[in-house]
């Protein structure tokens, strides 16, 4: 791969990981307040949903560090290396992670009555992304271990 696309991509990674921590720290703050303000009825649940949002960040972050690293491997010629498998099978951990918060939020708003369909909506594309990521990980993650057992038998032979 090009070195001006991989530092495109983890130029990309690091605007993303900008943007969310001032996501984080200015607007989620700012809407949760609004939100309460606006149904007061839902007033107490204004900080176990920030809590559950805020904890979801911890392993999205994680997971961009995760490709942040492989994209070095990449550069470094090290993409077929285990490395990478146990990178790309971090960023699997990180998204299944993610789905868990989401399920377990998602489940305690319904029990509550409080699961707007707007909400429901939001959280079940933010699941349906995570499975996606999730799935198409294990997939490169499985291959690359295939192509891995491959070399090192191929390398034994000679």
């Amino acid at each position: 791969m090009k070195k001006g696309t991989i530092h495109f991509l983890k130029a990309t990674i690091m605007s993303i990981a900008v943007t969310i921590l001032l996501l984080c720290m200015f607007l989620l703050p700012q809407q949760a307040e609004n939100a309460a303000q606006q149904a007061p009825e839902f007033a107490s649940l204004q900080y176990p949903v920030l809590f559950g949002l805020y904890a979801t960040v911890v392993p999205f972050f994680l997971a961009l560090y995760q490709a942040y690293k492989l994209l070095d491997l990449i550069a470094d010629r090290r993409a077929f290396s285990s490395s990478s498998a146990a990178a790309l099978g971090r960023i699997k951990s990180s998204a299944f992670a993610i789905m868990l918060i989401y399920i377990a939020g998602m489940v305690m708003l319904a029990i509550m009555s409080a699961l707007h369909p707007g909400i429901a909506l939001v959280g079940l594309v933010i699941l349906f992304a995570c499975l996606t990521i999730a799935t198409f990980t294990a997939v490169l993650q499985t291959l690359l271990k295939d192509a891995l057992k491959l070399k090192s038998e191929h390398d034994l032979t000679i």
